[in-house]
């Protein structure tokens, strides 16, 4: 089974341009990315999707593939699509590329729960929930069925809890947005416009429910430390730190 893993890191965030070039403790963002992404032991090839010809050759010297894509792309997941579309492969994994830390069993935990579950059409990562996280609208939350499959993904607090608020914790999780896609349903996936519960959500992953996909979902102790604005900068390198990696 073939499974590439993409990386978009695009030049033109709206709140961190050139947000891939940054550097973390000595070395750019993407590269910390890169780095983690190639010691998967699943992931046959990894790629980076961009629009910028700075951000591709910084890929080529960390070792890996660049493409370049269309910067109008509305989506990680359309990026991932415009470079897996005319490759021969099973399994594509869309890995964001401001995290710098992404761990490569997190990666291998996807790959390996779709090879485990040929019925899913996607995978995706989920950890448990905090009170700060089930109050916060930027984290979004997912409920699961008995088969840990995803019902529904939210930025609200779910489910309503009808006064026993600390209870609702328990019951979802907080998502890490992280993709495996069967290649066949990504196609489908990307080649459908925007539905209205997704629009009205603000998550693309309501997309794939709508379509009827069966989403696996990984429980994993993997904490998102996504490098969004220049403030994260300081605490990205704070917690590399306390891990003990310098460069």
């Amino acid at each position: 089974m073939k499974v590439i893993g993409v990386i978009p890191a695009r030049y033109g965030s709206t709140r961190f341009p050139g947000k891939p070039l940054v550097s973390i403790l000595g070395k750019p963002l993407l590269t910390w990315v890169i780095e983690r992404s190639l010691q998967s032991k699943l992931i046959s090839e990894v790629i980076v999707a961009t629009d910028d010809t700075v951000i591709a050759e910084l890929a080529k010297k960390s070792g890996v593939t660049a493409v370049m894509t269309d910067p109008d792309l509305p989506s990680g997941s359309d990026r991932v699509w415009a470079v897996v579309q005319n490759l021969a492969c099973d399994i594509a994994l869309s890995i964001q590329g401001d995290e710098p830390l992404i761990e490569a069993s997190a990666l291998d935990a996807l790959v390996q729960s779709m090879i485990d579950h040929p019925e899913a059409e996607m995978a995706t990562l989920g950890r448990p929930m905090t009170a700060e996280a089930l109050e916060s609208s930027s984290s979004a939350k997912i409920l699961l069925n008995h088969l840990d499959e995803a019902i529904y993904f939210s930025r609200f607090p779910l489910p309503y809890s009808r006064g026993v608020q600390d209870l609702t914790r328990y019951i979802s999780l907080k998502h890490v947005g992280i993709y495996a896609y069967r290649k066949a349903f990504l196609g489908r996936f990307c080649q459908q416009k925007p539905v209205p519960i997704e629009l009205a959500e603000g998550l693309e992953q309501l997309r794939a429910l709508y379509l009827g996909a069966k989403i696996k979902v990984v429980r994993t102790e993997l904490e998102s430390w996504g490098v969004d604005t220049p403030e994260d900068v300081i605490k990205v390198e704070a917690k590399l730190r306390s891990l003990g990696n310098k460069k």
